[in-house]
C-alpha cells in the first residue's frame, strides 16, 4: 500500500479541486444570476464530458503513457477552471464543464489503471476500499475549503486549479512501472438486462437522481436561505451522510435479497426527500441538515446495491463487461439528471428539487417491489456489498470478483 501512497495524494488533490469546485459553481453562478434551469444545464455539461471521456482517454493513454496524460489531462482541467471566472456566461461554463468533466475522468482513468497493476486480490480489494473512502474524505474537504473562503473571489477558481495542478507532482514522481490501459468490453444491454433488470433500472434511476443531487444540491440550499458558508457545510453535512452509512447500510444486505434492501432504502430516501419539499422543514436549519445526512447514506447506497445486485448474478467471465454497462446506464442518467432536475426548480422553486428525488426514488421502488412480488431469485454467486462511487470502469476492476483470467473481446456500445 506505500508504493501507492503518491497515486491516493495525488488524487485526493484532484478530488478535493474537484469537490470544491462543484459546489463553488453553484455557488458563484446563483450570485452571477444564473437560474435553476441554467445551472442545471451546465452541471449536465460535466456528466456528459465524464461519459464522452470514458470513449476518448483509454487511446490517449495508450499512446503518450500515463504521466504525461495525467499531466494533458491536468493542464486542460486547470485553463477550464481558471477561464470560468473571465467567461461568466451561462453557454461558456456550461462548454466548460463539459471540458472539466472530460478531462477528469481522463486523470481518474490514469490513476485507477495504475492501482490495478496490484496482482493480489487482497490487496487489491484492499486498494479498492482505501481509494473510494480518500474520494469521499476528498470530496468532503472540498466543501471545507469553500466555507473557508469567499465564493464570488476569483482566488476560489485560482485554489481549484492550483489544487489539480498540485496532484500532478506526486504522480509525477511516481516510481511505479506504467501499466497497460486494458481494453474493457460492454454487455449489451439487453443481456444485462435479462440478466439483471433491477440492477439496471437501478443504475438508471440512480443516476438521475445523483445527477440532480451533485449538481443542484448547492443551488437548493441557496434558495431556501442558506448562505455561501451554510451551502458548503450542507454538502459536507449530505457527503459526510453518504461516506459514513452507506456501509452499515449495504451490509445489512449481505445474506438477503438485495431488492428488498433497494426498496426499503428507495422509500426511506424518498420521504425524507419529500420532507425536505416542506417549507416549514426547510426553515429549520438543523432539521434540514439532519435530514440530508441521512439521506446522503441512503442514496449513496443506491448504485453500490445496483452493483452487488448485478454481481450476485451475472456469470463470472462477464462481470467486468457487466459493470462497464451498468456504468454506461448510470453516467446517462447522471447527465440528463440536473437538466431535469433544474428545469423542475426553476418552474415550481426549490422545492421541486428535492419532489424530483422522490418522485425517481419511488420508480425505483415501484418498479423492484414489483419483480420481487412477482419473480423469486436465489443469489448464484454471492458478493458483499462494497462502497463505492461512480468513477470510471478502471475502478471497478479493482474489486477481486471482477478479476478473472480473461474478458469478452467484444465491444459493445
Amino acid at each position: 500500500m506505500l508504493r501507492l501512497t503518491a497515486l491516493l495524494l495525488g488524487v485526493a488533490l484532484l478530488l478535493t479541486g474537484s469537490g470544491l469546485l462543484g459546489t463553488l459553481l453553484a455557488v458563484r453562478g446563483g450570485l452571477a444570476g444564473f437560474d435553476a434551469r441554467a445551472l442545471g444545464l451546465i452541471m449536465s455539461g460535466y456528466f456528459a464530458g465524464f461519459f464522452l471521456g470514458t470513449f476518448f482517454a483509454p487511446p490517449l493513454i495508450r499512446r503518450i503513457g500515463h504521466i504525461r496524460a495525467f499531466a494533458f489531462y491536468a493542464s486542460l482541467a486547470a485553463i477550464a477552471v481558471l477561464l470560468h471566472p473571465i467567461w461568466l456566461d451561462p453557454w461558456g461554463w456550461g462548454l466548460l464543464r463539459l471540458v472539466t468533466g472530460a478531462a477528469l475522468v481522463g486523470l481518474y482513468t490514469v490513476i485507477e489503471s495504475w492501482l490495478n497493476a496490484e496482482p493480489d486480490p487482497l490487496r487489491r480489494s484492499r486498494v479498492f476500499s482505501v481509494y473510494m473512502m480518500v474520494n469521499l474524505s476528498a470530496l468532503a474537504l472540498g466543501q471545507v475549503l469553500l466555507s473557508a473562503g469567499d465564493a464570488a473571489a476569483p482566488a476560489m477558481f485560482t485554489l481549484t486549479a492550483i489544487l489539480i495542478c498540485a496532484a500532478v507532482m506526486p504522480v509525477a514522481t511516481t516510481r511505479l512501472v506504467q501499466p497497460e490501459v486494458p481494453h474493457v468490453s460492454r454487455l449489451r444491454l439487453t443481456t444485462l438486462y435479462s440478466v439483471a433488470p433491477v440492477a439496471t433500472i437501478a443504475a438508471a434511476l440512480a443516476g438521475l437522481a445523483m445527477g440532480g443531487f451533485w449538481g443542484l444540491l448547492p443551488v437548493y440550499a441557496g434558495q431556501v436561505g442558506q448562505d455561501g458558508d451554510g451551502v458548503a457545510m450542507f454538502m459536507l453535512t449530505a457527503i459526510a451522510g453518504g461516506a459514513l452509512l452507506q456501509w452499515p447500510i449495504g451490509r445489512i444486505s449481505d445474506g438477503h435479497d438485495r431488492r428488498i434492501a433497494l426498496v426499503v432504502t428507495s422509500v426511506l430516501a424518498a420521504g425524507i426527500a419529500i420532507a425536505a419539499a416542506v417549507p416549514a422543514v426547510q426553515a429549520q436549519t438543523r432539521l434540514l441538515f439532519a435530514l440530508f445526512f441521512v439521506y446522503g447514506g441512503l442514496a449513496f447506497a443506491l448504485y453500490p446495491f445496483a452493483v452487488a445486485h448485478m454481481l450476485d448474478y451475472l456469470p463470472r467471465e462477464h462481470l467486468l463487461s457487466g459493470c462497464s454497462s451498468l456504468l454506461l446506464v448510470n453516467g446517462v442518467g447522471s447527465a440528463i439528471g440536473p437538466a431535469l432536475a433544474g428545469g423542475a426548480m426553476q418552474k415550481f422553486g426549490p422545492a421541486a428539487l428535492p419532489l424530483y428525488f422522490a418522485v425517481m426514488l419511488l420508480a425505483l421502488a415501484g418498479f423492484t417491489l414489483a419483480r420481487v412480488l412477482r419473480f423469486h431469485r436465489d443469489r448464484t454467486h454471492p458478493v458483499p456489498f462494497r462502497p463505492m462511487l461512480r468513477t470510471t470502469p478502471s475502478a471497478l476492476e479493482l474489486m477481486p470478483e471482477t478479476d478473472t483470467p480473461s474478458h469478452p473481446q467484444k465491444e459493445d456500445r
